[in-house]
């Protein structure tokens, strides 16, 4: 049966935006009713992580730059966990990739490879499983797990109250005097369930910035 519950799917945004601007007086009036953003779920969810380490802490043009020379390595794709590993840290490293992302990914790699971590079983699990899955890989924390969830498996109600973009659109849009922390945004967001990964789309329009990520990864 296809989904409508994912971001990917335009009749959750018709009935998230319609609640969304019922529920709450401030998005009722600066979202637009017909607000979408067409996304394209990431299928390829190890090829997912490795792009959201490498882009960890980056400019995006740099990290796109640096991404672009990693995967060159491999004419021009993402490589199997076994093939990133068969690489030597020499050549990966110059391709941009610093010391601690090698680390990163090398750890991804071997518990893919070795059968410790399973990305197959992800579409099952709640948020929260996907997020303690994700968080045992070395550098990754919950930000780019929930970065996971919205844009590889469209999961609807994600709202990464770590995220700089997010809590910058949050304060621009409801006219407050400081960042919200994430006891104000957990609040706020009662009136966004189960909707908030369009809110979270939503703010970083709104602040017409790209997302900005916690140091945490």
């Amino acid at each position: 049966m296809e989904k409508t519950n994912v971001v990917s799917d335009a009749r959750y945004w018709k009935s998230g935006v319609s609640a969304l601007r019922k529920n709450d007086n401030v998005l009722a009036r600066i979202m637009p009713s017909d607000f979408y953003k067409e996304l394209k779920l990431d299928s390829d969810y190890y090829g997912s992580l490795v792009e959201s380490i490498v882009f960890q802490q980056l400019a995006g043009k740099a990290a796109e730059a640096i991404l672009k020379r990693f995967k060159a390595l491999y004419k021009g794709r993402i490589p199997t966990p076994k093939e990133f590993l068969k690489t030597s840290e020499e050549k990966i490293r110059a391709s941009g990739i610093s010391p601690q992302k090698y680390s990163y990914l090398k750890d991804l790699s071997i518990r893919l490879h070795e059968g410790l971590l399973s990305l197959e079983g992800f579409d099952k699990m709640s948020d929260e499983k996907v997020i303690e899955e994700l968080s045992s890989v070395k550098g990754i924390g919950r930000w780019t797990a929930e970065m996971f969830l919205i844009f590889s498996l469209g999961r609807p109600d994600v709202m990464p109250m770590d995220d700089l973009g997010v809590r910058k659109g949050i304060q621009k849009a409801y006219g407050l005097k400081e960042l919200p922390d994430k006891k104000r945004i957990l609040k706020m967001s009662k009136k966004w369930h189960p909707y908030c990964s369009i809110v979270t789309l939503f703010m970083w329009n709104y602040l017409d910035t790209k997302t900005v990520g916690d140091v945490n990864g």
